[in-house]
């Protein structure tokens, strides 16, 4: 590819300079760079908010502009239509977090029967976990990296309200915004990536497989060109967003035993959280039945880390394998009976 030598413009049809010229300059603040022919003007470059456009005869489109602003204008002044048919819209340079209303509904998704995972991002493959988003609130993912190695990722962030990545099998390599050296997560570890935290996906082993869970379901990942990470800094208390980074080492947590003859290895996610969210993996020690009374969670989502086991929910019993997945409704009671000897179960709760 040759090299550029100015900046590249973006070329909108106008067949009436005279007329578009004065929306572009008086209206939106745009300047003029050049323009021709001195007598009878046609081709005008203008440039501002960050953009360079030419103006010219053609038989292009007029186009569309999004104009980024910290506060929308009132109504109509939202969207302008320039003499030559460009649409001027202006949009919030930041906007907020739009979470869709909650449609609870009952989901099993049975590794077996799910459908080829996607091509995702950086060479990853996607398998929906939760393909109702429960309404677009939320989204589960299982994601793998069959040939694992270095990563063509890039320093990005996700404006998103709730966000964990689960290992599930393998390892793999991450660098965090602010919290020193890249951390590499095994089998059992997972991440709270609190909201717009930078980070990037350095490497992984062959065979890696993660669970992700995030809310909203759609939401924005959002390059950082500017940084590079790791930052050098080591800032465990910072607050992104109201939450704390997370890294929950599996190797070094308890577990405590519970009344049914299971047992639980918690987690700090509920402190890191503000109360938002509780992820726990459960095993039976013993007992053959694992009860949970009616909850009030916007989600509670349960998948088959390794093992077996039965569902009970609703007076129907939904045989569980490895990798399957499952979201128990508000207001239901579930249980979880026949656990084989090395069932394990990650248990997220959010809301």
């Amino acid at each position: 590819m040759s090299d550029v030598a100015a900046g590249a413009e973006i070329e909108l049809a106008c067949a009436d300079l005279a007329r578009a010229l004065p929306f572009f300059t008086q209206s939106l603040g745009f300047r003029v760079e050049t323009i021709f022919p001195a007598e009878d003007p046609q081709v005008a470059s203008l440039s501002g908010h960050g953009l360079r456009l030419r103006l010219a005869p053609g038989e292009g489109g007029p186009g569309v502009i999004r104009l980024p602003c910290h506060t929308l204008p009132e109504g109509s002044e939202r969207v302008r239509m320039a003499p030559n048919g460009t649409r001027v819209e202006w949009v919030l340079a930041d906007p907020p977090v739009e979470e869709a209303p909650l449609v609870p509904s009952f989901v099993l998704n049975r590794a077996a029967e799910s459908p080829p995972p996607g091509a995702g991002r950086a060479g990853m493959l996607y398998r929906d976990l939760i393909p109702d988003r429960q309404g677009g609130r939320f989204i589960g993912s299982h994601i793998s990296i069959p040939g694992g190695g270095l990563l063509p990722d890039w320093v990005h962030f996700h404006k998103v309200r709730f966000q964990m990545i689960f290992c599930r099998r393998g390892w793999v390599r991450v660098a965090y915004e602010d919290q020193g050296d890249p951390i590499v997560m095994h089998a059992g570890d997972f991440v709270l990536q609190p909201p717009r935290i930078r980070h990037r996906v350095l490497e992984a082993s062959v065979g890696l497989e993660v669970v992700e869970v995030g809310c909203p379901a759609l939401h924005e990942t959002l390059a950082d060109h500017a940084m590079t990470l790791p930052t050098g800094r080591t800032l465990p208390d910072r607050d992104y967003g109201g939450q704390t980074f997370l890294f929950h080492v599996a190797a070094q947590a308890p577990w405590t035993r519970q009344d049914d003859g299971f047992e639980a290895q918690l987690s700090q996610m509920s402190a890191a959280t503000q109360g938002l969210a509780d992820v726990r993996v459960l095993r039976p020690a013993g007992g053959a039945r694992l009860a949970e009374a009616a909850h009030r969670h916007e989600l509670l989502f349960g998948f088959v880390l390794e093992g077996s086991a039965s569902l009970g929910r609703g007076g129907s019993d939904h045989p569980l394998g490895p990798a399957d997945a499952f979201v128990i409704p508000p207001g239901e009671a579930w249980a979880l009976t026949n656990p084989s000897a090395d069932l394990s179960l990650l248990r997220i709760a959010v809301g």
